[in-house]
């Protein structure tokens, strides 16, 4: 037992919990949470803005499986987490949000910054559909086992972030205490599969001769790349996993096919669509990954028999019906249903075996049109060419982030990853400016790899800010900002369903719009420079990697690329409206 104050209690649980930094900008609110640090072992980081703060965390998280704990004061600085946090809700990615809340005695008197209007201090009221769960510390000595149950939340079955509201006087209030030890509150094995089902997928596969495996964002996070490998070269079933899924297996295995969906690759569509079995495990299918559930563009379910393995029960037979669900761990259920199918069948073959065939065949064709695009050395530049540039000067391990818009459209499906946790891309909540804080904390996690993030121009100037925490920090990052003057996958959308003169507010001027390199040097970034012609990107490319603190490269890019630059092979339902 010793004593300490609210603060104290905090820091030395995520002492306890292994939790290396602390991201957050202080308030009145929260004044006596920080001060604990000054003598804490966590290190503590400036972000320049809250949402900042929850996508440092979300990168870090998604980098390392590992969370990071974020604080804020009350009112607005909780506010601005709103989108941060939500983004890592939608995508599984734990983090702890510490939040300052008015103290205890004057709940509901509306003092500064109080939300109180419905019930008094309600602020934890809008963080309940954007997390796993939402506390409020009442009594400090109540505070020790909120920790423990928070952190538990976040980590285990579905991760994902939750809230902690600590009141300003619980944080300054002092009480004898133990801390607890998170292990002896942690789950300390991951959840099989039932017997008999795991027995019904390994019946379907067995017998199957067009397997299709789907693996999602679940397999990254439950670290089961090495299961869904060996499942697939035992059945030399191709591999098309989601775009949270990218690094699940190598880009350059022969059974990878690319991604599914509206502008996934055309074998992956091909594939996908003509499966008689379809293994999807730790996969949403969402609206841009099953082509609007347009039957036979990405997925036709049924006819195709699914079995869908799936921690949390709530996404299994949710948008297709199955054959046979599994609630389970990703990596327990691929290993279990690995063995069982080796059980009934002998490993599949290359030889003679006109399925595999068809998929190198499928493969070879997207690939041979990707090749021609990222050879296009035409100016302006295409994203596509970017990539390829960028793709030659990364190590093969390096860790590409990016946010939402064309240069996330285009990444995505062409940029190739051969590692797990080395694409970081918000998902289902598609948040612009996302990378420039999720790089950050992507290279916090892994200070040995390259990180790159890939910003489009309207995206990088809705958190730019956050690059003044890179360069306080001395993050070894590149920032690789694709200039087309707008935000112009929205533009073109506008182009589609209206027409020329229809667009509106989704151009920017290029007489006076942002110049890059005079914004870099603003943040004090020592290298900053800009590419126009292709045949200086590998070289500046390499430069930029080879300086030690952030680098800013912008990249001027074709403003009126088709489709915003991506491939489009699939369907997306945006309710199109007849002029």
């Amino acid at each position: 037992m010793a004593e300490l104050n609210g603060g104290e209690i905090i820091a030395e649980y995520l002492e306890k919990e292994g939790v290396e930094y602390l991201v957050g900008i202080p308030g009145h609110g929260s004044t006596n949470l920080l001060d604990a640090f000054n003598d804490s072992d966590v290190e503590v980081i400036q972000p320049r803005h809250e949402q900042g703060a929850a996508h440092l965390a979300d990168g870090y998280a998604r980098a390392s499986g590992k969370p990071l704990a974020v604080f804020t004061s009350i009112g607005p600085g909780a506010t601005n987490t709103v989108t941060g946090v939500a983004t890592a809700f939608v995508d599984s990615i734990p983090m702890v949000v510490f939040t300052g809340g008015p103290q205890t005695h004057e709940y509901g008197e509306g003092i500064l910054q109080e939300i109180e209007r419905e019930k008094p201090g309600d602020f934890p009221s809008v963080m309940e559909p954007i997390t796993k769960q939402s506390f409020v510390v009442h009594d400090v000595e109540r505070l020790p086992r909120i920790l423990r149950r928070a952190f538990q939340e976040a980590l285990t079955g579905r991760p994902g972030p939750v809230h902690v509201e600590v009141p300003m006087d619980i944080q300054g209030a002092v009480v004898d205490v133990e801390i607890p030890d998170p292990e002896r509150s942690r789950v300390q094995s991951r959840p099989g599969g039932d017997p008999e089902s795991v027995a019904a997928a390994a019946d379907l596969l067995a017998d199957a001769d067009r397997p299709v495996i789907v693996p999602g964002g679940g397999c990254v996070l439950s670290e089961a790349w090495d299961e869904v490998r060996t499942l697939a070269e035992y059945l030399r079933a191709p591999v098309s996993p989601t775009f949270q899924g990218k690094g699940v297996v190598p880009e350059d295995h022969d059974l990878f096919v690319g991604y599914a969906g509206w502008i996934g690759s055309t074998a992956a569509n091909e594939l996908a669509s003509n499966a008689d079995v379809i293994l999807a495990i730790g996969v949403r299918f969402s609206d841009l990954h099953t082509s609007s559930f347009e039957p036979g563009v990405s997925f036709e379910i049924p006819p195709s028999e699914l079995v869908h393995v799936d921690i949390d029960p709530h996404e299994i037979g949710k948008n297709y019906p199955v054959e046979v669900g599994i609630q389970g761990d990703a990596k327990v259920v691929t290993d279990q249903i690995h063995d069982a199918v080796a059980d009934r069948t002998e490993p599949v073959e290359t030889d003679d075996n006109e399925y595999y065939d068809e998929v190198q065949r499928r493969w070879g064709e997207w690939v041979e049109m990707v090749e021609a695009r990222r050879a296009d050395d035409g100016v302006p530049m295409s994203i596509s060419r970017v990539l390829a540039a960028l793709r030659e000067s990364m190590d093969r391990d390096g860790i590409v982030v990016s946010s939402a818009g064309q240069p996330q459209e285009t990444t995505n499906p062409e940029f190739p990853v051969y590692e797990p946790r080395t694409n970081v891309s918000c998902g289902g909540f598609s948040t612009m400016g996302f990378g420039v804080s999720a790089a950050i904390g992507a290279k916090l996690a892994r200070p040995g790899r390259q990180v790159v993030a890939v910003e489009g121009d309207g995206s990088f100037l809705q958190t730019n800010q956050e690059v003044a925490c890179a360069v306080q920090h001395d993050v070894d990052l590149v920032y690789l900002v694709l200039n087309n003057h707008g935000w112009k996958s929205i533009r073109n959308l506008q182009v589609e369903k209206y027409g020329w003169d229809r667009v509106l507010d989704t151009e920017f001027d290029p007489e006076t719009d942002i110049d890059y390199l005079k914004l870099a040097d603003a943040f004090n970034v020592e290298f900053a420079e800009r590419v126009v012609k292709p045949e200086a990107l590998g070289d500046v490319l390499d430069d930029a990697f080879a300086h030690d603190g952030p680098a800013v490269v912008e990249a001027m890019v074709r403003p009126d690329d088709p489709d915003s630059g991506a491939i489009v092979t699939g369907e997306w339902d945006l309710a199109d409206l007849e002029n």
